[in-house]
């Protein structure tokens, strides 16, 4: 599917806003609501939208810490770690990363003993590195057409 300017216009409007409706978004793209729909739908339907999602607040749902974790798995650890992770409720995100760790983390914890009992679990996959978020500077930026000027102002 060709991503034309309209479709970047939409991709653009929904990730700032997935809850606006099509006839809002269509005010602002130059489109009629069943146009946007359709549009919308074709999106979806060849996986470009993937879903729609709430954010969280961590601090205020008791999540005091967040942090970035890296692991550099011990010789045959990798595969079994792989398997473990999805188990970890404290992961929000993970990677599988290329250069000396094999793997990065997003977590997010309640307090510091929350924190050593959680790289007390890592310890036996590897070797880790732990990065405490002090701030967020850029958070969930929206994927641009970068060979447009952006057209649509939210």
């Amino acid at each position: 599917m060709k991503i034309d300017v309209k479709n970047w216009d939409i991709i653009k409007c929904l990730q700032k806003n997935a809850r606006l409706s099509n006839a809002e978004i269509g005010r602002k793209v130059g489109l009629s609501s069943p146009a946007v729909a359709e549009r919308i739908k074709k999106l979806e339907d060849y996986g470009i939208l993937k879903g729609y999602i709430a954010e969280v607040s961590h601090t205020k749902t008791g999540y005091q810490l967040k942090a970035m974790i890296t692991l550099r798995a011990f010789m045959g650890r990798l595969q079994p770690f792989l398997i473990k992770v999805s188990e970890f409720k404290e992961v929000i995100n993970c990677y599988r990363i290329t250069g000396n760790e094999n793997i990065i983390m997003e977590v997010v914890l309640k307090d510091q003993i929350h924190l050593q009992e959680f790289i007390d679990r890592l310890i036996t996959y590897g070797e880790v590195k732990t990065h405490i978020i002090l701030s967020n500077l850029i958070e969930n930026n929206p994927i641009t057409n970068y060979t447009q000027l952006d057209r649509v102002k939210i």
